[in-house]
């Protein structure tokens, strides 16, 4: 049997495939945020309010990057494309831009709290261990 006609051992499978519904997830609240309407808006609490309203751009963009590189590059991972792993660090370095806002530049954890600061690693940890997957994935064929 050749190299290229390895089939890839089940928990790839389960793992490209949680990945996966883990960036439709993302997408989703992606989605929710960038389609947010002035009545969504203005149900919210004054404080969050404030942190939504004067939010710049390109946060948004790099939400956008990060969510759909992470849908798209997940996708890859099940066709076994080699495309996958680049995807991915897009993926990556989009999650890196609006993680940069939400860590120094917003008041995101003055308003949600301490706690809030869980999602935003659980979200950069899982990028990461993305992009390793996709290049032990490529090394392995």
């Amino acid at each position: 049997m050749t190299k290229n006609n390895l089939k890839p051992p089940v928990w790839f499978w389960i793992v490209s495939a949680i990945a996966l519904v883990w960036n439709i997830a993302g997408a989703g609240a992606y989605l929710q945020h960038a389609y947010m309407t002035m009545q969504d808006l203005e149900a919210l609490p004054q404080v969050e309010k404030f942190l939504y309203e004067p939010q710049p751009s390109w946060v948004t963009a790099a939400f956008a990057i990060a969510v759909w590189g992470g849908t798209l590059g997940c996708i890859a991972l099940l066709l076994r494309k080699k495309w996958a792993k680049p995807v991915l660090l897009i993926s990556l370095l989009g999650v890196l831009a609006q993680m940069a806002h939400s860590f120094f530049i917003s008041n995101s954890f003055e308003v949600y709290g301490s706690g809030a600061v869980i999602m935003p690693i659980m979200v950069l940890i899982i990028s990461i261990a993305l992009v390793f997957f996709a290049r032990k994935s490529t090394d392995k064929n």
